[in-house]
Order: C-alpha cells, then structure tokens, then sequence
C-alpha cells in the first residue's frame, strides 16, 4: 500500500470517528439515556406505561424508557441501592419513609383511581356494601369459620401495604391462619389465585378491568369508602445522574398531552385536575399517616 493510500484511509478513519462522535452527542442530547422507571405492576399490566412511554419517545427520540414493573415495596428498593432513575408508586406511608431517608426528590400525583375488594359471588362473609374495615372483620370471621379464604399479594405492594391498613383498623392479624394466602406475586397473579380458590382479595379497579372478563368466579363487593382512594405519584430518585430525563418523563405525565392519555384509560385510572389535584393532595398527607 503506497503512502497517499494509507494517508487517505487514516483520513477516512478519522472522519468517520468524528461523525460519529457529532451523531452520538446529538442522540444523548436528544434524550438517548435510558430511562429505568420502577413501577407498580398495575400501571403496567393495564397496558398504561406502554401508552404513555410510546408517546413520551416521540417527543424525545433518542429516549429509551425502560419499566420495571415490581411492585411499590420493590420499585422503592431499588431506588434506595441507585437501580431505579424514576419511581411510580401508590402506598403514601412507604413513600412519606424514602422521602425522609432523602432517596426520593422532587415529586408529582399524575392519577388516581380505587382499591376493591372482589370475592365469590356466593359472598360466604356476607360483605357486600359494607365499609372497608368492617369488610374485613367479616371475612375473618368467616374464615376462622371455615368459610371463607382470602388471597393476599404478600410482597409489600402499594396493594399490599393496603390491605395490611385495613386489617390493622380491623384490629386484627391475619398472618398464618390457614384461610390466609400469600402469592408473593403481581395483582394480576394474585387476582388468577383468588379466581381458582374462590377466595376474597383486594385489587385496584385498573387490573381488575383489565381481566374481569376471564375471573369468571369473582365479582366486586366492595368499593366505596375514603380508605380505598389510590394515588400513583412519581418521584424522582435522588442518587442518580439521570435526573434531567427523569424530570421530562415527570413532565410529559403530568402535562396536557399526558395526562389526556390517562384519561383514554377511564375508568381503569383517572386523570388529575384543578378541581381534583388538591384534594388528592390532602388525602396523601392522610393515607400516609393510616
């Protein structure tokens, strides 16, 4: 190879290296990290996250969003050890703690919509109606009766972290009585064993839209009650460098075209607004002390 040619290659070399440097500046301007968002399964098993993910990458091209859907208990862990950029959650007591500790920052409400307590149709507890708490009083009593079971998450779930709420009001510790199941699993999972086992759980109403149709044994009993509001909040995770992505993401949810999204999912969650925002506001600051 004559000198002028390997003068050329080298040339070559060094321009393609330069190219390619400008395009890879672009696409990390361009929002080209990738996002790890930790999350509960209910946003993501509804098909929610996928909705707004897809059209948050529009917008930001070079974006990569990544869900990890575990639960709020999970998505919280992670945060904590740096494995979680953003955090979607529902359990107010659990995030008031990671607030405290200073692993969680800067924080919005994006939506809401309500925990249910579904059973058997036959309802053996005779629950139908009641209040939250006197609901589950009931149940216990008729599983201590032989009547009943009930099938709980059991993985410190925003869900979970619940349900343990109303036992706790109940006064009353379900914990290793044998009409009391854990999956340790999703809601959807969970949902699936309280199908097969004829058994009471408590869900929020986005999953269980979501698969109504194949829980053929199941049906809602329970819905009303100020202890059954549920609040997805995100929050940004302190530790970590990619928190300028993170906020955008914040932004798209909490913005016009985001949260127009969340409206196409109704009655699964529900939007905020200035007539609601407020209120949810206040119901935070008490579900976190319950």
């Amino acid at each position: 190879m004559t000198q002028p040619h390997r003068l050329f290659i080298t040339l070559t070399l060094l321009a393609l290296i330069a190219v390619g440097a400008v395009i890879y500046q672009q696409y990390l301007t361009q929002g080209g990290q990738v996002l790890r968002v930790a999350t509960t399964t209910s946003l993501y098993a509804t098909g929610l996250l996928d909705a707004l993910g897809e059209a948050f990458r529009k917008s930001h091209p070079g974006a990569v969003v990544q869900f990890i859907a575990v639960g709020t208990g999970e998505a919280l862990r992670r945060a904590e050890m740096g494995d979680a950029d953003l955090v979607l959650v529902h359990a107010p007591a659990l995030e008031a703690e990671y607030i405290a500790k200073g692993v969680l920052g800067e924080g919005v409400i994006f939506a809401y919509n309500y925990f249910m307590i579904v059973g058997p149709s036959e309802d053996p507890a005779h629950i139908a109606g009641k209040d939250p708490v006197a609901a589950v009083r009931e149940i216990y009593r008729a599983g201590e009766l032989g009547y009943a079971f009930f099938v709980s998450r059991g993985d410190e779930s925003g869900t979970h972290v619940r349900e343990m709420t109303l036992w706790r009001l109940a006064g009353l510790e379900p914990d290793g009585k044998s009409w009391y199941l854990e999956t340790g699993s999703g809601m959807a999972e969970t949902l699936r064993v309280a199908n097969e086992r004829r058994a009471y759980t408590l869900t929020d109403v986005g999953t269980w839209l979501k698969l109504e149709k194949e829980l053929k044994e199941l049906q809602p009993l329970v819905a009303e009650g100020d202890i059954l509001l549920n609040i997805y909040s995100a929050y940004i995770v302190n530790q970590n460098k990619n928190n300028e992505l993170a906020r955008l993401f914040m932004e798209f949810i909490t913005s016009e075209e985001g949260q127009e999204i969340i409206r196409e999912f109704l009655p699964m969650f529900r939007p905020i607004g200035q007539d609601t925002i407020e209120e949810l506001r206040q119901r935070w600051e008490l579900l976190k002390e319950v």
